[in-house]
């Protein structure tokens, strides 16, 4: 992001990884966006492109194939990646979600079998906690796994789940102990071709259209008892609520970009088009729309810049991390909404980038947790 080289990560690496990352976005996502949202899923050589690249795992330590950086990196992939107007390549799953949990939490042997290959797109991750009956509340998880011998026995359905189509890895959060609640919930790691895993249909969505968010089915699966991820069960949910801050503020540098996009794709339009014999700008609700649009995107920036700041020192907590998932995401439907009222018919026509950035971003208050839900967390710590 814009404001990532002033978080004391050194800002020339910094910079030249956005080069790298901008170059890269423009060259394989923006050409088969169309392409992409009818298949609904990226080509699978674009992992393998991207770990050519070195922009994979990005914060991973180099001894185990990844790019030694920190978060920092991470987020200036999503920008580009963003920036670029694509939501289709599920690499802040694979990158900024799956790998921090084998890094943070594998044991040696789990980090070594799965983070090099992940690191050059040989292997893509995903992860599974929603499920059909199941939205934000992770405690309220039914699929169950049940310990026979030297085996978990998993049984269970997940929804919603990004890169399921081409995952070859899979952190299934599962009940591993009695009881309900967050007692007794572990990640296990799950490879695709186990005998019982099954993967549904890529799920119809109004947005993001070119994501291959699918179901997948568990129907007594085998996996040996040492891929429970750190080798001990029952560690799940505090496992999940540490690592869940990230990714909620992966989605608020999604959302911020969203807003910087929108303002300026917008400028550029009303300066070009005319009505009633005047530049569209020229017209005083153009002008203060867009002043408006432009404060809000300048105020999410700086927020987001601190969140990010926060988390590089280790000091982002769950409340602040809600904060910004919440209001960048509420903020970016409305901004984008204005934008696209600003385009008149155009706005609502497919070629227009505004029109998918519009559709595309809708989702952004309800995955990672919903509003409501992130309004919970908040208000747990006033």
């Amino acid at each position: 992001m814009r404001g990532t080289e002033e978080t004391g990560t050194d800002a020339a690496d910094l910079a030249a990884l956005r080069e790298l990352a901008r170059v890269f976005c423009e060259r394989e996502l923006v050409p088969h966006q169309e392409r992409w949202r009818e298949q609904h899923r990226v080509d699978r050589e674009l992992w393998h492109r991207a770990g050519r690249a070195g922009l994979l795992c990005l914060s991973i330590p180099e001894e185990y194939g990844g790019g030694g950086g920190t978060y920092a990196h991470e987020a200036v992939l999503v920008e580009e990646q963003a920036r670029a107007g694509d939501t289709a390549w599920g690499v802040a799953v694979h990158s900024t979600v799956a790998a921090p949990y084998l890094l943070a939490y594998g044991t040696p042997e789990q980090r070594r079998a799965w983070l090099p290959p992940m690191a050059t797109g040989e292997v893509v991750a995903a992860i599974a906690m929603t499920e059909p009956g199941t939205g934000s509340d992770l405690k309220a998880v039914a699929t169950r796994a049940r310990r026979e011998g030297d085996e978990y026995v998993i049984s269970g359905s997940k929804t919603f789940i990004t890169n399921a189509t081409q995952a070859d890895l899979v952190i299934v959060v599962a009940r591993t102990g009695p009881g309900e609640g967050a007692h007794g919930l572990s990640l296990i790691l799950v490879e695709s071709d186990r005998p019982g895993f099954r993967r549904g249909r890529v799920l119809e969505k109004i947005g993001q259209r070119g994501q291959d968010a699918s179901e997948l089915f568990l129907d007594e699966v085998r996996v040996p008892a040492d891929r429970v991820l750190g080798g001990e069960p029952g560690r799940g949910f505090a496992q999940l609520m540490e690592q869940l801050p990230q990714e909620r503020l992966t989605i608020a540098i999604t959302a911020v970009v969203a807003m910087e996009t929108a303002v300026e794709s917008t400028l550029a339009y009303t300066k070009e088009r005319t009505a009633f014999g005047r530049r569209v700008f020229d017209f005083q609700n153009t002008r203060f729309t867009l002043a408006e649009a432009a404060t809000e995107a300048r105020v999410a920036r700086t927020f987001l810049d601190d969140c990010l700041a926060r988390h590089l020192r280790g000091e982002l907590d769950a409340a602040t991390a809600a904060m910004a998932k919440y209001w960048t995401t509420e903020r970016a439907s409305r901004v984008v909404d204005q934008c696209l009222q600003l385009h008149g018919g155009y706005g609502y026509m497919a070629e227009y980038p505004i029109s998918h950035l519009w559709v595309d971003q809708r989702v952004q208050r309800i995955y990672g947790g919903t509003t409501e839900i992130m309004k919970e967390v908040i208000s747990r710590q006033l």
